[in-house]
């Protein structure tokens, strides 16, 4: 990439700041801010905004906008060199306002975040907009170089609970995502992807309205969001203090959104980074889909035996598989649990757990409080709201105070029982109960966010490597996106099991979520990987199977198989799916594969690839049980050369043809395929 360097000027009564791929523009006399990027893209009339008293403050109504010169300086962090300027916006009897800037070079995005300052009064809010845009009546607040024929925007979803669903919601519509959304022309790709990259106090909202045609006519980015789909009950905590701050916001316009989408996540990474694995990619078995409440331990023990048995034929990753109880191991009794665990290491595995940090699921409230030694019962630690009333149940669950001390203990408590009985993973669950909004008993504490950051802390903290000696996985299920930087790994959707629907559910998150994957986390995760029968569902048939298996291959991925393999077809099924090795290389290689398209609204894209040097691979799949159907992929869309004769590998049948042109693949009912193409 061609060297570029910021250029910085104050004329004609505007800040004027630019890197050779966008440029910001500040009109000091109106206090509107335009975007504009090299390629004609354009982000036009945007300001900056706040609620403080019940007051709705906008820096286009200040009387005073000025460049900060003591706050404008070049800079060099992890990003890179580039230049942070400020602009305060100034009115008698108005909080002091400071929107701050950082743009670099060789870098399409910029970083924007707002401050409200008093010397007078303490402030107090719980919205911050560092930008809103609301054009003219009748313009659309972005701009693409070219005629936009349709335009969509994503709403990514703030947690993976209660099966909710990405949706790629065409204009004009209105939606609001969570922490990030990217605004695009789904033909061209072209679009803005914009979102937070700060998670240690506020919850964002993106909310996006577009009232007639391919455009977008308002577009709000804020800190502050709270209601069914962050699953609070109350309105978002409240910062208060002299001095208070925004979310920081990431903005940047691509070519295509989803190379934006990685960008973004890649920033979030640098500002803080992922928890580090340098182990492999989990291998093994939970035990949730295959027993529920009836998890024993015979049932472990026997799974622990059967996948030794396929050790050899390749269901491994650097001689790792992980056999992990999920809920209900307490059924075991204590000298059950450790035997169990003995079993599996004595077969060269790794044993793994569960819990549920933040959730309290008994109805006994005076329960004593396990690690507490007696002094708090579970009513001191449930967390509450304003006039002192335990929260709403969450997926029935009361929710937990993360910052109560009797939790600290508890925590202490349970993490060291599990390290010290010899687990080596764990599955943590239903952890949006630690982010609720409520009233904390650390009083510092003003948000759900800040909760959940410092609970989740403790148990980083506490399973360290270097404090317990050994590595340990820990791994999301039910949780919010963000933070990331607690784990190893994050389920992508809620809980997917071995039916078909499961399949196209898991992959609708995969559309749009695989981004995540090597950026937040090491690991996506795609649940349970059922290939023949989960303990609630009927059995699958064959390509229904398959299918669920190719769509764990190419999340990037955590393959924990599902089945109890007590049962014949089960064993039959994993013996021979589990043993080809070309098939395990792609789990092995713990990178998600990339959607083609973003125009399915509330499903799953049909076809999924993966670049290498030599080599593309791409999986295809056929959503529908009762009709064979023709899937015809684009060589074009895929970014390769149309003349070219390709050959077509088969990994399923192992069959090679040869290929010129857009690829036309016969699925029938459930089936899917994956394919090495080869050049």
């Amino acid at each position: 990439m061609i060297s570029t360097k910021i250029i910085f000027q104050e004329l004609n009564g505007q800040v004027v700041v630019e890197n050779g791929f966008c440029r910001i523009i500040v009109d000091l006399a109106s206090g509107l801010t335009e975007y504009e990027w090299d390629s004609g893209n354009r982000l036009s009339s945007a300001y900056s905004a706040a609620r403080v008293k019940g007051q709705y403050v906008v820096s286009t109504e200040y009387s005073a906008h000025k460049l900060a010169i003591s706050d404008s300086h070049m800079i060099h962090d992890d990003f890179g060199t580039g230049c942070r300027f400020s602009v305060v916006h100034s009115a008698e009897s108005l909080p002091v306002m400071t929107q701050t800037f950082w743009l670099y070079e060789k870098a399409p995005f910029f970083f924007i975040q707002v401050e409200l300052e008093s010397e007078s009064e303490a402030l107090e809010t719980n919205y911050m907009s560092p930008l809103t845009v609301n054009p003219t009546r009748g313009s659309s607040a972005i701009s693409l170089d070219m005629e936009v024929q349709e335009l969509r925007a994503l709403l990514i979803p703030f947690d993976n609970d209660k099966w909710v669903r990405y949706e790629s919601i065409a204009m004009p519509n209105q939606l609001e995502s969570y922490e990030v959304t990217a605004i695009f022309e789904p033909v061209t790709r072209k679009g803005l992807v914009i979102g937070s990259v700060t998670h240690d106090t506020w919850k964002t909202g993106l909310k996006v309205v577009g009232c007639e045609g391919a455009a977008v006519h308002h577009l709000e980015v804020y800190g502050g969001a709270a209601g069914e789909y962050t699953r609070d009950s109350m309105p978002h905590g409240t910062l208060i203090g002299h001095t208070v701050a925004s979310p920081r916001i990431f903005v940047g316009m691509y070519e295509d959104y989803r190379t934006g989408l990685e960008e973004y996540g890649k920033a979030n990474a640098v500002i803080v980074p992922p928890l580090e694995w340098e182990h492999g990619v989990p291998f093994g078995w939970n035990s949730w889909s295959a027993a529920g409440g009836e998890l024993d331990y015979e049932l472990y023990t026997h799974t622990s035996d059967f996948l030794k048995s396929l050790y050899d034929g390749g269901f491994h990753h650097q001689g790792t598989v992980y056999i992990n109880f999920d809920s209900f191991w307490t059924n075991l009794s204590q000298e059950q649990l450790q035997e169990a665990v003995r079993h599996v290491r004595d077969n060269g595995q790794k044993p793994g757990i569960y819990w549920t940090p933040f959730a309290f699921w008994g109805k006994d409230f005076d329960q004593v409080v396990e690690g507490t030694d007696g002094k708090f019962t579970y009513r001191d630690l449930l967390l509450r709201d304003e006039q002192g009333q335990m929260l709403p149940e969450l997926d029935g669950g009361l929710a937990i105070d993360p910052t109560h001390p009797g939790n600290l203990m508890r925590t202490e408590w349970q993490l060291e029982r599990f390290v010290r009985w010899g687990f080596e993973y764990i599955k943590l669950d239903f952890l949006g109960h630690g982010a609720l909004e409520g009233m904390h008993f650390d009083k510092e504490v003003r948000t759900g966010l800040q909760a959940y950051n410092l609970g989740m802390a403790l148990i980083k903290t506490r399973l360290d490597p270097k404090v317990i000696g050994r590595p340990f996985f820990i791994n999301l299920s039910i949780a919010p996106m963000f933070p990331h930087q607690y784990a190893h790994s994050r389920r992508i959707s809620c809980d997917a099991f071995g039916t078909l629907e499961d399949t196209a559910y898991m992959l609708n998150s995969l559309t749009y979520g695989w981004w995540m994957n090597g950026t937040l986390f090491p690991f996506n995760d795609p649940d349970h990987t059922v290939l023949y029968k989960s303990f609630n569902q009927a059995s699958t048939m064959l390509s229904e199977g398959r299918s669920r298996l190719n769509a764990s291959l190419i999340a990037g991925t955590v393959l924990l198989m599902g089945d109890d393999f007590r049962n014949e077809e089960a064993r039959t099924r994993a013996g021979d799916w589990l043993s080809r090795p070309e098939l395990l290389t792609i789990a092995k290689t713990g990178k998600s594969f990339v959607p083609v398209e973003g125009n399915t609204d509330a499903g799953s894209d049909h076809v999924f690839y993966q670049m290498t040097d030599k080599n593309c691979w791409i999986a295809v799949f056929n959503f529908n049980k009762d009709e064979t159907v023709e899937k015809r992929i684009s060589i074009e869309r895929l970014g390769l050369p149309q003349n070219a004769t390709y050959w077509l590998h088969d990994l399923w049948e192992d069959t090679v043809l040869q290929s010129k042109g857009d690829i036309s693949v016969r699925l029938k009912p459930a089936e899917s395929k994956i394919f090495k193409l080869i050049q």
